[in-house]
């Protein structure tokens, strides 16, 4: 992999983990945000096309930019089916398409997988009292504000499976 290509997966890790506290703080994902990680998976794709030797199979192949596309255009579908029936909000769905680019067509079902664990275990750990010790950290105070109010913020879950994903793929 390019030397350009490392420092803007880098950068959009930083701007997903930046999306998932805006959602944990907010329940809200600006859309400046998924704009950013679209415009980078794009600089990230003409990257990769530079500097491929057979630009076809980096661009149609189903582990290349094309697989890439088509798995962010799914991703973007079911989130916004999600929205449409009130299970998501619209930035949980939105932020589904940069995910879906960056974890690629080979990296749906591990990230379909690690999601669900995450979302198991956020459920269970939401169900476990807040040691008294703590309880008035604002950490700890913003996880009872969520457990009240029953909103999970998904983009948290959503990014954190995401980057489990990533990290698995540079095995």
């Amino acid at each position: 992999m390019s030397q350009m290509a490392v420092f803007i997966n880098s950068l959009s890790v930083l701007l997903f983990l930046y999306a998932a506290w805006t959602d944990f703080r907010t329940w809200k994902i600006p859309n400046t945000i998924v704009l950013a990680l679209v415009t980078l998976y794009a600089l990230r794709a003409v990257a990769v096309m530079l500097g491929s030797e057979d630009v076809g199979a980096a661009l149609f192949a189903s582990s290349g930019i094309g697989g890439d596309v088509g798995a962010g255009l799914l991703m973007f579908m079911l989130g916004v089916v999600l929205w449409v029936f009130r299970l998501f909000g619209a930035g949980d769905a939105k932020l589904f398409l940069p995910i879906g680019l960056f974890v690629g067509w080979h990296g749906m079902l591990p990230f379909s997988f690690l999601l669900l664990v995450i979302g198991i275990m956020t459920l269970l750990i939401l169900r476990l009292p807040v040691p008294l010790r703590v309880a008035h950290l604002a950490f700890f105070m913003r996880i009872e504000e969520i457990r009240a109010s029953r909103k999970i913020p998904y983009g948290v879950l959503m990014v954190f499976a995401a980057l489990l994903t990533l990290a698995l793929q540079l095995r």
